[in-house]
């Protein structure tokens, strides 16, 4: 027997003007009115920004003004590349490049709303038939299951900050929820127009980070494939799969026979990923454990329960496909032997569809604890924000001013009257949908969720507005980029270096520096990051060198540049 039992009453819809607003309200804040932040968003920039200002050679190797990159293929950085192309000149090259962010999280949000819309209308997935009628239509409730997945979706904490970031995983993110959907439809319809999308998916996949992903991707849908029909495996061993690797050899063949800056960036690449891949460990398997547990919160508990409800059912098509696509991504990150965040991201998006299947099969005391627990956490995390920038605002309490003036010394506090006008009403609308939960006690499936996915939205919103220029101020490097750039001449004086790269980005762009690149090397200046700890190589230790600055940002003491000028010779 089905669990799920349902009167059509709990299948309404969310309204589409809730839904765009959830979606604009989460996506916009923390785009705009904020420079390129460390570590990964301001390396991201910085190979958009290199390939946008550079020729065709800086388009096929991904590089940070000299600084290859290996592990990062070349498609969203193309993306970020044309919006700067386009839209630098009016936004801003920072801002442009955001564009395509935008765009990389309404295609994930959309592929995730009608993946899990095709697989709740089917036939198994539908609750039971009620003696006296009255159960929902098949499209009314695939809708509502498609709101709660999206809900879910928004509500990970994992999500939150990579799809803000101008780095190759956020596209890649989305296009796992394009891929699974287009897995969907090959499942629904066997159609080769789905087969074909989805073999585009993949090669894109390829390009965007590495092979793994969507070879565990294809894997898996080829795994649930045997069960659901011959045609389903041949569209995916004989469309799919070649129109994956035709998409997919592009980029290599093309630096094969390019070769940009005499090289060719494709073995570099793979050796990157091969080196993602070893046997299991114990500090692996703990990792996994320990970060999603709240990466993928509150996905993972609405999906742990939907594979437990529907047990009985030999698992159905919305329950097999996003659970097999889970494990083989839950495989990928625990035999990754560095640990890496991003090989949690491409989980969130089939833990999303499957938890929405969870949604209708949890009892009402469950639901309330989830929502009770949401309500408690994510209020007092507004109350703690909204304290914090009174503290910074006025001075008062104290301790907490004090607190946050020592974690960014020097910065100056400014009253935005809009940006405290957003926050307010952000706020409000907060108490009202609480009040609204509470009151009403609603029954449509979605209220599970929609707590946990507001109050995300509205802490994100309040950082965003109320402290984003404190968190702009310790996070950037412009004010360093701008001392630096001071220092040395203003025909562009080549420099070598030894930063990172997200301060490599950050130097060039705002400090417009000229940093050392291919087959260029000996400069007649010197810049070097160390410990704030570390020795002044001073000139009786090194004749050759003269030095002319030394800084850090305030913020950061551990981190400390030095600007040296080669007097002698090399």
């Amino acid at each position: 027997m089905k669990p799920v039992r349902l009167p059509a009453s709990a299948t309404l819809a969310l309204p589409r003007w809730s839904v765009v607003a959830l979606c604009l309200l989460y996506i916009l804040p923390g785009l705009i009115r904020r420079d390129p932040w460390k570590n990964d968003d301001a390396a991201g920039f910085g190979i958009m920004w290199t390939m946008a200002h550079g020729g065709w050679q800086d388009w096929l190797l991904p590089h940070i003004v000299g600084l290859p990159v290996p592990g990062e293929g070349p498609l969203a950085f193309w993306f970020g590349a044309l919006f700067i192309k386009l839209f630098g000149w009016l936004l801003g090259d920072a801002l442009a490049a955001r564009i395509s962010t935008i765009g990389f999280f309404v295609i994930g949000a959309l592929s995730i709303w009608y993946a899990t819309y095709l697989l709740g209308r089917r036939a198994e997935a539908q609750p039971l038939r009620l003696a006296f009628g009255g159960q929902p239509e098949a499209r009314d409730y695939g809708r509502t299951l498609a709101d709660g997945a999206l809900l879910i979706y928004l509500a990970c904490l994992g999500l939150l900050l990579r799809s803000h970031e101008t780095t190759a995983e956020a596209l890649q993110t989305s296009l796992i929820g394009f891929g699974f959907y287009a897995g969907v439809r090959v499942f629904e319809s066997q159609s080769l127009r789905s087969a074909a999308a989805l073999g585009v998916t993949l090669g894109l996949l390829v390009l965007t980070r590495g092979y793994l992903v969507p070879l565990a991707l294809w894997s898996m849908l080829v795994f649930v494939a045997p069960s659901r029909g011959r045609h389903v495996l041949a569209r995916l061993l004989l469309v799919t799969l070649p129109l994956a690797l035709a998409i997919s050899a592009s980029w290599p063949v093309a630096n094969m026979l390019l070769r940009p800056y005499d090289t060719n960036p494709t073995l570099a690449w793979l050796a990157w990923n091969a080196d993602q891949v070893a046997l299991p460990s114990w500090d692996t398997i703990s990792y996994f454990l320990k970060y999603e547990i709240w990466y993928a919160w509150p996905a993972w508990p609405f999906a742990a329960w939907a594979v437990f409800a529907w047990r009985k059912q030999h698992y159905p098509l919305h329950i097999a496909l996003p659970l097999a696509v889970c494990a083989g991504f839950a495989l990928l990150a625990i035999v990754d032997p560095h640990g890496e965040e991003s090989l949690l991201l491409p989980l969130l998006p089939p833990l999303a569809i499957l938890g929405a299947f969870g949604l209708p099969t949890m009892k009402r005391g469950a639901i309330n604890a989830v929502d009770w627990f949401a309500m408690m956490t994510l209020s007092t995390c507004a109350a703690f924000i909204w304290i914090g920038w009174i503290a910074k605002e006025t001075g008062w309490p104290p301790k907490i001013a004090h607190n946050a003036f020592k974690l960014a010394p020097g910065f100056k506090p400014e009253f935005n009257l809009t940006a405290f006008l957003i926050a307010f009403a952000a706020t409000v609308g907060w108490i009202l949908v609480v009040r609204w939960r509470l009151s009403r006690q609603p029954s449509v499936l979605w209220r599970a969720v929609v707590l946990s996915s507001g109050g995300v939205i509205l802490c994100w919103l309040l950082l965003m507005t109320l402290w984003l220029p404190w968190l702009n101020y310790g996070k950037s490097y412009a004010g360093v980029a701008q001392q630096i750039g001071e220092k040395l001449p203003a025909s562009g004086a080549c420099v070598d270096t030894n930063v990172g790269p997200a301060q490599r980005a950050s130097f060039a762009y705002f400090g417009k520096i000229e940093f050392s690149r291919f087959g260029k090397d000996g400069c007649d200046y010197l810049l070097l990051q160390d410990r704030g700890n570390a020795p002044v190589m001073k000139r009786d230790e090194d004749s050759r060198l003269q030095l002319l600055w030394e800084g850090r940002r305030p913020s950061d003491r551990d981190e400390r540049f030095r600007l040296y000028r080669r007097v002698g010779g090399r």
